[in-house]
């Protein structure tokens, strides 16, 4: 198996261990019971600049352990001091070292929307993701038949959920858009491989509509990385491990969310045509 399809295989075992615990029909009544979502994508929309998704994960498939992260209630609070829009975390166990508790203890600690970030398989995991109080998930294009992809969509929208549709090339950003995509998510990082193309970004997003969000995902190490992204036309991009592993990462935040409304950005800053997408 490659690194995606041992990963997707944890996944599965631990999200059917969570919904013999708690069934489908009591997860169901706990996300009803949660007030109305935050909007995702007005976050992730700041005028004249990129927003900051700042994640919490303690490790990764390609760099193992990164740190220990004692109080990620903290963490989040530094996250969201330094101007981070939407703060993400990590809830996948194998490969991250996360939990679905993390995320309880992030929306308990900060204001701003919190992204469920899992591999989001099952109808079940949506429900469970608003009935922890997160406002967005991540749904890998790559995962599933299209239909499956539709589906789960659909179903994060009608909970008042933000869903990023996660994707690695133009015809995967293509199905997004059928899939009823609001928000496109470009890994710079294929899943499968575990190898970084930090070009992947600027060889789809033209194919993003205006009217879509476009996130930069991974590979995002220095302001620098996030002026690029900015210039190539991104919305908002997602910062993880960088922000992980400072010692300051209220600071590191505010040089990112600095780096993404530099004022230069108001003339090199590519465009994105805007389309009349209608999904067949």
């Amino acid at each position: 198996m490659n690194a995606l399809e041992r990963l997707l295989a944890g996944v599965r075992k631990e999200v059917a261990r969570r919904e013999s615990e708690v069934s489908f029909t009591e997860i169901k009544k706990l996300a009803a019971q949660r007030p109305t979502p935050k909007d995702g994508v007005r976050a992730l929309r700041t005028e004249g600049a990129v927003s900051v998704i700042a994640e919490i994960k303690r490790a990764t498939p390609g760099e193992g352990f990164l740190r220990d992260l004692p109080d990620v209630a903290a963490l989040a609070r530094a996250y969201q001091a330094g101007g981070a829009s939407v703060i993400s975390v990590s809830t996948e166990k194998n490969f991250f070292c996360g939990s679905i508790e993390d995320l309880v203890q992030v929306r308990g600690a900060v204001e701003v929307p919190v992204l469920y970030k899992d591999f989001v398989l099952t109808p079940y995991q949506v429900h469970e993701a608003r009935a922890l109080g997160a406002d967005l998930v991540l749904i890998l294009q790559t995962l599933a038949e299209q239909n499956v992809v539709t589906s789960l969509v659909e179903r994060a929208h009608s909970l008042g959920l933000t869903a990023i549709v996660e994707v690695h090339s133009r015809l995967e950003a293509f199905r997004a858009l059928d899939a009823g995509a609001r928000v496109i998510g470009v890994n710079a990082q294929d899943l499968r491989t575990l190898d970084f193309n930090m070009e992947n970004f600027a060889q789809i997003v033209d194919v993003i509509p205006e009217q879509v969000v476009a996130v930069a995902e991974s590979g995002v190490a220095r302001p620098h990385d996030v002026f690029n992204y900015a210039q190539q036309g991104a919305d908002a991009v997602l910062i993880g491990s960088a922000l992980v592993k400072s010692n300051d990462p209220q600071s590191l935040v505010a040089e990112m969310v600095a780096a993404g409304s530099h004022p230069a950005l108001a003339i090199s800053r590519k465009s994105r045509v805007s389309k009349d997408y209608q999904r067949d």
